[in-house]
């Protein structure tokens, strides 16, 4: 068993990993963000973290930092914020790099959920006579996942992870009567959900949202590698080719075909798929399956109440992105169009999972149960 010091030290090269982990890019989608320290007699030989698609992964970016800085890792211990790969993909195998490259022991902060590699990366390590520990500290565990939790949700569901994004009033009003909405919430919320939507793969909104305001749901006010995919559900495709959303390409999704729209706008670049439901409407859990095959890890969704209802009540969402700002504005358009309820053990249970204040409104990170 480890002995007290020891684990001190693991858990030392464990959390430095894990902020390695942090500086890896949006790009690294679909693959996780992974960070890798490698450590012998107290002193760091080289460290690194997963690199855009298609680019080393953490492990082989470490390795290639101690070769650039003149060490040699065998002997050494290498501290990863995820088990190591252990299938070819887009790039060879890092248990195999770990294996070759001579290293004596490796801590692993979890282990892979891809079913390509779940366990298979420490067997091969272990085979290889490397000692191998995971699993030691749950809270950095729990801190990996969450720094990854669209590729687990993938992994583990095969859909992405949903956060549905919504703004209004203290009293839940999104909008006036007369349709005014700007701008409710201060510059620092609105900011901020321009950082949510800038680390999404996607961002999905409904046919009402496009009609009325014909927004173009792109990353602005920051530096962002690329703008998240565009996704829009629009059962009977009323949207016009002219609308700002489809600049640079999106996915529609309708229910109800039209070949002479739909090819109208496929000529525009623009990909349509039909996904119906026995309602005639677009099957929402059969969109986060293809979502999922698509290799969309994060999806960020900013609709109107019927449509954030119906994701709701289908149990497409994971986690609500909720800012309040500090107002009472009566009647108007609500966060959500949900089904009339006859009891109040029938609500729909979630979770606080971050309350932050911004500027003068509340940003609340609940999850659903």
């Amino acid at each position: 068993m480890d002995s007290q010091p020891e684990l001190q030290v693991d858990r030392q090269y464990m959390q430095m990993a894990l902020a390695l982990a942090g500086r890896a890019t949006i790009e690294t989608s679909p693959n996780p963000k992974v960070g890798c320290v490698i450590v012998r007699d107290d002193q760091v030989l080289g460290q690194g973290w997963t690199q855009p698609v298609g680019r080393a992964h953490a492990e082989v970016q470490a390795l290639r930092d101690a070769a650039a800085k003149g060490h040699d890792v065998r002997g050494a211990t290498a501290y990863v914020t995820l088990e190591p790969c252990s299938h070819y993909g887009r790039t060879p195998p890092c248990a195999n790099a770990l294996r070759e490259a001579g290293v004596a022991r490796v801590v692993a902060a979890m282990e892979d959920a891809n079913p390509q590699v779940a366990g298979r990366g420490l067997a091969i390590l272990r085979e290889a006579g490397i000692a191998v520990a995971c699993g030691q500290f749950p809270d950095l565990a729990l801190s990996a996942r969450e720094l990854n939790i669209g590729f687990f949700q993938r992994m583990e569901s095969g859909r992405p992870w949903v956060r549905m994004k919504v703004a209004g009033s203290l009293d839940g009003i999104t909008a006036l009567p007369n349709g005014q909405s700007q701008w409710i919430t201060s510059p620092e919320a609105r900011q901020d959900g321009h950082r949510w939507r800038a680390r999404a793969d996607a961002i999905l909104t409904g046919i009402g949202t496009v009609l009325a305001d014909d927004p173009m749901m792109t990353v602005r006010g920051l530096d962002t590698p690329r703008q998240p995919q565009k996704i829009i559900v629009d059962s009977r495709l009323r949207i016009s080719p002219e609308a700002k959303i489809l600049q640079g390409g999106a996915l529609l999704v309708c229910a109800v075909p039209d070949e002479k729209k739909q090819v109208e706008l496929r000529l525009a670049g623009i990909e349509v798929i039909c996904l119906p439901n026995q309602e005639g409407q677009v099957d929402l859990p059969a969109l986060m399956q293809e979502l999922g095959r698509r290799q969309i890890n994060e999806l960020h969704v900013e609709a109107g109440a019927a449509l954030n209802g119906a994701l709701i009540e289908q149990q497409c969402v994971n986690e609500l992105l909720l800012y309040m700002a500090p107002k009472l504005l009566g009647r108007g358009a609500g966060l959500f169009d949900l089904n009339e309820l006859t009891h109040v053990d029938q609500a729909q249970t979630l979770r606080f999972h971050e309350v932050t204040q911004l500027g003068a409104d509340i940003r609340i990170l609940a999850r659903l149960a």
